[in-house]
């Protein structure tokens, strides 16, 4: 540590330390633009010069190291003489039609323009003018504001690992641009909107709805990835009308997927459900909350005698102190047929999820192997931590059905179809030394096997299993390879979760009964939570036969499409994450409770004081609640330990000649982010076609009889033998993914 002065003031600072950073721990102010603490340093707008005692001129603080004794003036007449010539030329070419600007109010120009600049300019002759670009439904440009910062190039260059944006032309006209016209694609990009210190990059859905100073900001949990970032919701007149991102070093840093950011955009949707609502003789009745909750239990009533009769199916996506209730409410009664895990179909073994390190351990990682993951869409933040291991030195292997496009450099990789990554995976397995049983004993051990083996021996590796794989019938082999795998290595494994509550409700034990088995059984009487199994589950028009078949459905949810509306008989509107108070558990298990936002609108109430009035009218006891956390403490109570062995299933999935891989869009995850209209005219969003190396025009695929033809678009990063099928859109219901065959 050394000592140096600011401003007369001592303060003591790591040599080598940024002037920028020592003066900010110390709450000294310094003026700044290029500057961002997670950014490189650019120094290329000027106005953090400070005074730097024997320096012949003003330095730039943000590019200046600190040594001992120095002693530093951001306040002299030197120091303001520059910083005011520095806001001169900002402002020479910059609109000064504050009262029009979107950013106007929250604008780190005007503010620094308030205590730096002049109340009159010099500069009297024509201002330059930058064309506007459309970059996408996301992020509005308005380039003429544009003061060259390049926070947003740097961002592209060096944390999402897209350079998508860049300068074009030299002096002032110098413009910052996308390359040749094309838009935005980047699964994060929304974070450029917060780094731009000026109006030239805003938010295209939030554009002309607010100003800054009329919104009220309340801290949330995004409730859409396995994360649980943190978030600030900023609403007007008690309507939702931005999401930005509230910093958490230990999860989200300062920065948000753009499906947190924007899937506010789908909570007021044309068919959010606002009262609650009977269906008597095929005909839709609004009715009060007293007399819906009547009508639940008087229709369950007659299948409490036989508990067998009813399922449950609940969101992963729902709180903790949702899941706790309905599981603890259907306890009592006998309930037994639970299930939350909507989108697996290999369900012989119990695999434990979860993310074993902390987020800022992955980015200390030497060794990664990525084994059934499409990371950059599944987990956007994680992504990054995994990206900045690699910029570190780490190594990437991946194993996958798709060469995924990656934003860091993969080592090596193997991309075949799935019943082949479990052969690949149990080769590497024998190479570290693993028995292996019957059926995988005989696989070949190549160089490329052994060294994916000796580079797991290092300290610092991990093992991610992700969705692609959790979603394939070869799950259970996959996952339990890879835990043998670590075994021998002495890497971690890493099962992870995708859904905002996965590990709530594994910790709750709140699954009963397998989704396949509840399918293939068929229930008399249904309930579900937050769920639209057509879109949420891999079987599409499977699950909704088996509610159609049912004499009963009552839906807890706050929207209800026509199909919903078909085959429901109770519909009851419960708010969303962003309405109501609860607890979501993320990756790493940390559990993280937030309070409500705002109302849901029209009569619609949180789902947990639902279930605890219907509770009441079922004559259940223990459901006298008055607040959430009193459910909560109660539930962290009955959490059960996941047993943390995962065993090797008793026979191997089949493979064959063509395979069948579901293709989850990155917007298409949830019912609130599949409504959000920006993100679904954004790059990732769901598209109706397959996706393989056949060079056919289209494609049939087939399931039980029914079958859908889609066009095929040609991808030689696709492995030979696979044909990803896209799942949670209308046109493939008939014939989900978890079944369908190629048909020649």
């Amino acid at each position: 540590m050394i000592k140096i002065e600011i401003n007369g003031q001592v303060v003591e600072a790591h040599e080598g330390d940024m002037l920028i950073d020592v003066a900010d721990s110390a709450d000294i102010p310094i003026p700044r633009f290029c500057y961002h603490k997670k950014l490189s340093i650019a120094a290329n707008c000027r106005m953090c010069l400070v005074e730097v005692e024997g320096a012949p001129k003003a330095m730039p603080a943000c590019a200046t190291p600190v040594t001992d004794g120095m002693k530093v003036f951001t306040r002299s007449p030197k120091a303001r003489a520059a910083q005011k010539a520095v806001m001169e030329f900002l402002l020479i070419n910059h609109p000064l039609d504050c009262p029009i600007c979107d950013q106007g109010g929250e604008c780190e120009l005007q503010d620094v323009a308030f205590e730096y600049g002049d109340d009159v300019g010099k500069y009297s002759e024509a201002k330059r003018v930058v064309p506007d670009h459309d970059v996408g439904p996301l992020i509005a440009t308005d380039m003429t504001r544009c003061i060259h910062c390049t926070r947003c190039v740097r961002f592209g260059q060096e944390i999402s690992g897209l350079m998508e944006l860049g300068a074009v032309g030299r002096s002032e006209w110098m413009e910052i641009t996308t390359f040749v016209g094309k838009s935005i694609t980047s699964e994060i990009s929304g974070n450029i909107i917060d780094l731009c210190p000026v109006g030239a990059l805003t938010s295209k859905p939030f554009r002309y709805k607010a100003r800054a100073w009329e919104l009220k900001a309340a801290p949330a949990i995004a409730a859409h990835d396995s994360l649980g970032s943190n978030i600030e919701v900023h609403t007007y007149h008690g309507k939702v009308m931005r999401v930005v991102p509230r910093e958490n070093e230990a999860i989200n840093e300062v920065w948000l997927s753009d499906r947190d950011r924007f899937a506010y955009t789908g909570l007021y949707a044309d068919d959010r459900l606002t009262v609650p609502m009977v269906k008597r003789n095929g005909r839709w009745d609004e009715v009060e909350w007293e007399e819906a909750l009547e009508a639940v239990a008087e229709q369950l009533r007659p299948y409490l005698d036989r508990p067998e009769e009813i399922a449950v199916l609940a969101s992963p996506n729902a709180t903790v102190e949702e899941l706790y209730l309905l599981k603890k409410l259907t306890d009592v009664l006998g309930i037994r047929r639970r299930e939350w895990r909507l989108r697996q179909q290999d369900f012989r073994v119990e695999v434990p999820l979860g993310l074993k390190l902390g987020l800022d351990e992955v980015e200390q990682l030497n060794h990664v192997l990525v084994v059934g993951s499409h990371l950059r869409h599944e987990l956007p933040l994680l992504n990054l931590r995994v990206r900045k291991a690699q910029l570190a030195g780490a190594t990437v292997h991946m194993l996958n059905p798709m060469d995924y496009a990656s934003t860091f450099d993969i080592a090596d990789r193997l991309i075949v179809k799935p019943s082949e990554m479990v052969r690949q995976l149990a080769a590497v397995a024998k190479a570290a030394g693993a028995e292996l049983p019957t059926g995988l004993a005989d696989v070949a051990v190549t160089d490329q096997h052994r060294a994916w083996a000796e580079a797991l021996k290092q300290d610092k590796t991990a093992i991610f299993v992700g969705g692609v794989a959790r979603m394939s019938r070869h799950y259970a082999e996959l996952a339990a390879l890879a835990a043998v795998l670590c075994e021998k290595t002495g890497a971690s494994v890493n099962i992870l979760p995708l859904a905002a509550n996965e590990m709530g409700a594994q910790a709750l034990d709140f699954a009963g009964e397998s989704l396949n088995d509840m399918l293939e059984k068929g229930a008399k009487a249904v309930i579900t939570l937050g769920v639209e199994p057509e879109y949420d589950t891999l079987w599409g028009e499977r699950a909704v036969q088996m509610l159609e078949r049912a004499e009963r459905v009552i839906n807890l949810t706050p929207f209800a499409n026509a199909r919903a509306r078909a085959y429901s008989d109770i519909l009851l509107p419960v708010a969303t994450a962003y309405e109501t108070a609860g607890t979501l558990v993320n990756a790493t298990g940390t559990w993280q409770s937030f309070k409500q936002v705002t109302d849901a609108p029209g009569d619609a109430k949180p789902a947990w004081k639902v279930l605890r009035v219907l509770g009441n009218v079922l004559d259940v006891d223990g459901f006298d609640y008055v607040h959430a956390d009193q459910v909560l403490e109660e539930a962290r109570q009955a959490v059960a330990e996941a047993s943390a062995e995962i065993a090797m299933p008793d026979a191997l999935a089949a493979g064959g000649e063509l395979e069948v891989v579901p293709s989850l869009s990155l917007y298409s995850t949830d019912m609130v982010v599949r409504r959000a209209e920006p993100l679904q005219q954004a790059a990732g969003a769901a598209v109706a076609e397959a996706v393989s190396r056949l060079e056919m025009e289209s494609l049939t695929l087939c399931c039980e009889q029914a079958c859908v033809e889609l066009p095929n678009r040609c991808d030689e990063a696709v492995a030979e033998g696979v044909v990803f099928e896209p799942v949670a859109i209308d046109e493939t219901l008939t014939a989900p993914a978890a079944c369908a065959e190629v048909k020649a």
